[in-house]
C-alpha cells in the first residue's frame, strides 16, 4: 500500500488540492457559514424545470424577513457565472436565488422559443413563488432581480411584466426592483411605460454589441447620450424636466414609487462586465439603496474573486490529474499491454524542412481562421430547430454546432495536409510512418477505448463527489468544469464522433509531424499549442482591432459566436500538450484524443444552451 502511495503520489497530490481548494471556496461562498448555499428546483407550467442556489443568510426567518433578489445569467451561461453578485448579496443580508436560466445548465428547456423575454428564463416564476409566501424569510415586499447581457434583457422584461399585471390589479409590482447589466435593446418606450419597480442600468462602454444600439459606432455605448440610457431617466420625469445629457451614477426619481433610476457606464468589455470589482461594486451600491442591507459592508469590500481563485485552481489541478491518473490506470494490468515504446522522431529539420513546416503551419491557421464564420452559417442552416430555438434531439446545441462542423471540417484538412506533406515531402528526406505511432492491434485499441471511458468517468464522479461536498465546481469566471444531468451522456455520444476527428487529427499531427531529432520538447509542444489555436485568436484578434479602429465589431451578425471563443481558445491551446503526454505515456496516437474529446466536449456541452424535450 505505501509503495502504491508512493508510486501514485501526484494522484493522491491533486485530490488532496482540490479538495482544499474546494472547501475554501465553498466557505467564502458561504460567506464564512453566515450563509446556506442550496440547490432547489421549481416545477413551473408546462412540464418546465427551474434549478437555482438558494443563498439564504442564517439570520433570516419568519420573523427577521429579508429583501430577495433573482440573478439571472446570460446567454450560454450558467448559474455558477453569476455567484460574484449572490455572494456579495448574500453576505450583505438578502437572500438569492441564482438561477440555471431554461435551456442552460440544470434547468430544462422552455416551452418558449423567447424565454428571456416572455419567461425571464425562469425568473418570472421564481418571483410569482416568492411573493405567493413560500420563503418564510423573504420580504414580499422587497424583491428583486437582475442579470447581465441576456439576463439583463430578462430584467427589463420582467419590470414590464410585472408592471403591467400590477396595473391591471391596481397594486404594487411584485418586482420592486430590477438591475440590468449589458443589455439596452428593449429600453424602449412601450416597455419602460409600463414598468412600476425602480430600475439600475450598467453598460459597458466598450461593449460590442453596442452596433446594435440606436446610435451605433462608439456613442452607441456612452450612456451618458445614449437614446435608450435617457429614456429610462425621462420615463420618469415631467416633461419640463427631461434630460439631454445623464449623470453617470447619480440617482434620479423616489425609491418610495419605484421611480428610481440610475446609469452606470464602465469601461470593460461585454464578456468581462460581471467579473469587474468597479461594476460589481455599483451593483451593490444600488441594492443598498433601494432595499437596504442588514448587513452595512463597503461595496468596494468584496470576496468573491478569492472564491474564483480557488475554483480556478480547482480547474487547472483537475485537467492536470488527468496525468496521474492516467498513469495509476496504466498499472493495471489489464491495461499494461497498451504501453508501446516511444516511436523515433523525424529527422532533425532541414532549412528547406522548415520551409515546409512553417509553410503547413500558416496555411493550416488561415484555414481555421477563414472557416470558422461560415460553419456558423452552415450549422444555422443544418441544425434548424437548434437554431431557431426548438426543441429537438437533434444535434440540439445551437452555438455547439458550429464549432463542431468547424473542428470536424479542420480535422479533416489538417489530415490531408498532413499526409500530402508526407507523401511530396517527409517520405524523401527521412520521414518514417513508423514515427507516427498509429501501429495498434484491435484488442489494444478496444483496451485503450476502454481506459478512455474509464479517465472520463472518474474524472466526472469525483467531480460529482466534490460538487456534493462543497457545491462548487471548477471554473473560472464563463469557463467552466461543472456537473451535468444524465441526458448530458446522449448529447456526448452525438457529438463525440465528428468532434474527435479534430482531437484525432490533432495527435497525429503533434506527434507526427512536430517532434523533431534535437527539438527541446517544451518547444515542440508550445509550437503545437499555437499551432491548434492560432486561427481562432486571429478571429479574436481581427474583431477586436477593427472595433479598436472604427467603433464597430468586425462581424456582427456572428459577434456572439465569436465571444464563445474567449472559453474555447484555452481549450485549444492545452490540447496538444495532452495528446503529447499521453502519446509518451503509451507510443501511440489515440489514448489523448479518446480523453481529451470526452472531456473537453462534455464541458463545451455542458456550458452552452441545450434545447432538448421537455419529457
Amino acid at each position: 500500500m505505501i509503495n502504491y502511495l508512493k508510486t501514485n503520489k501526484y494522484l493522491f497530490i491533486c485530490v488532496f488540492i482540490i479538495l482544499i481548494s474546494s472547501f475554501i471556496a465553498s466557505t467564502i461562498q458561504s460567506s464564512f457559514g453566515k450563509v446556506s448555499v442550496e440547490v432547489q428546483k421549481l416545477q413551473t407550467d408546462d412540464g418546465q424545470t427551474l434549478v437555482y442556489d438558494l443563498y439564504k443568510p442564517r439570520v433570516a426567518n419568519s420573523s427577521n424577513k429579508v429583501p430577495f433578489v433573482v440573478v439571472v445569467p446570460g446567454f450560454q451561461r450558467s448559474k455558477e457565472a453569476l455567484s460574484n453578485i449572490a455572494i456579495e448579496l448574500s453576505r450583505r443580508g438578502l437572500a438569492v436565488a441564482l438561477i440555471d436560466p431554461y435551456a442552460q445548465g440544470m434547468s430544462s428547456s422552455s416551452t418558449s422559443r423567447l424565454a428571456a423575454t416572455t419567461q425571464g428564463y425562469g425568473m418570472f416564476a421564481l418571483v410569482d413563488y416568492a411573493y405567493e409566501g413560500n420563503f418564510s424569510f423573504v420580504d414580499i415586499n422587497k424583491i428583486g432581480s437582475t442579470g447581465h447581457s441576456m439576463g439583463g434583457n430578462a430584467a427589463i422584461r420582467g419590470a414590464d411584466y410585472f408592471g403591467k399585471e400590477a396595473i391591471e390589479s391596481n397594486t404594487k409590482s411584485k418586482l420592486h426592483s430590477v438591475y440590468v447589466s449589458g443589455y439596452v435593446l428593449t429600453l424602449r418606450d412601450s416597455i419602460l411605460k409600463d414598468s412600476r419597480s425602480n430600475m439600475g442600468i450598467s453598460y459597458a462602454l466598450y461593449d460590442e454589441g453596442a452596433f446594435r444600439n440606436e446610435l451605433q459606432g462608439w456613442d452607441a455605448a456612452n450612456m451618458q447620450i445614449a437614446p435608450e440610457s435617457l429614456r429610462v431617466v425621462n420615463n420618469i420625469l415631467e416633461n419640463d424636466d427631461q434630460l439631454k445629457k445623464i449623470e453617470l451614477g447619480k440617482y434620479y426619481g423616489n425609491k418610495d414609487n419605484n421611480t428610481l433610476r440610475v446609469i452606470f457606464n464602465e469601461e470593460l468589455l461585454h464578456p468581462f462586465q460581471p467579473y469587474n470589482k468597479e461594476a460589481t461594486a455599483n451593483q451593490i451600491s444600488y441594492f443598498e439603496k433601494v432595499f437596504g442591507f442588514p448587513n452595512a459592508i463597503d461595496p468596494l469590500n468584496q470576496i468573491w474573486q478569492f472564491k474564483e481563485l480557488f475554483t480556478l485552481i480547482n480547474m487547472v489541478i483537475s485537467l492536470v490529474m488527468l496525468l496521474p491518473l492516467t498513469r495509476a490506470l496504466l498499472q493495471i494490468s489489464f491495461f499494461k499491454g497498451i504501453i508501446k515504446p516511444i516511436p523515433a522522431p523525424l529527422p532533425r529539420q532541414s532549412k528547406q524542412g522548415k520551409l515546409v513546416f512553417w509553410s503547413v503551419f500558416v496555411i493550416s491557421a488561415s484555414i481555421a481562421c477563414l472557416s470558422f464564420i461560415p460553419m456558423v452559417d452552415i450549422a444555422k442552416v443544418l441544425f434548424v430547430d437548434a437554431s431557431n430555438r426548438e426543441m429537438t434531439w437533434f444535434f440540439p446545441q445551437r452555438m455547439n454546432n458550429s464549432v463542431m462542423l468547424w473542428a470536424a471540417f479542420n480535422g479533416t484538412i489538417g489530415i490531408a495536409i498532413f499526409l500530402l506533406s508526407y507523401h511530396f515531402f517527409g517520405r524523401r528526406h527521412g520521414s518514417k510512418t513508423e514515427s507516427w505511432g498509429l501501429k495498434v492491434s484491435k484488442k489494444e485499441l478496444v483496451k485503450t477505448l476502454a481506459l478512455g471511458i474509464l479517465v472520463f468517468t472518474l474524472f466526472y464522479l469525483f467531480l460529482f463527489l466534490n460538487y456534493f461536498l462543497f457545491h462548487v465546481d471548477y471554473r473560472f469566471w464563463f469557463m467552466g468544469v461543472r456537473i451535468f444531468q444524465p441526458e448530458m451522456l446522449i448529447i456526448l455520444m452525438m457529438y463525440f464522433p465528428l468532434f474527435f476527428v479534430f482531437f484525432f487529427s490533432n495527435s497525429l499531427r503533434v506527434n507526427g509531424a512536430m517532434r523533431f531529432e534535437g527539438q527541446q520538447e517544451w518547444v515542440s509542444r508550445l509550437i503545437g499549442g499555437f499551432a491548434n489555436s492560432l486561427g481562432l485568436i486571429l478571429i479574436i484578434i481581427i474583431q477586436y482591432v477593427t472595433y479598436a479602429l472604427s467603433g464597430k465589431v468586425f462581424w456582427t451578425t456572428n459577434w456572439l459566436s465569436v465571444n464563445l471563443l474567449f472559453g474555447i481558445v484555452p481549450m485549444m491551446f492545452i490540447l496538444p500538450y495532452f495528446n503529447r503526454i499521453f502519446f509518451r505515456m503509451t507510443g501511440r496516437v489515440y489514448l489523448g484524443p479518446l480523453i481529451t474529446c470526452l472531456i473537453f466536449i462534455m464541458i463545451l456541452s455542458t456550458n452552452t444552451v441545450i434545447y432538448l424535450p421537455i419529457k
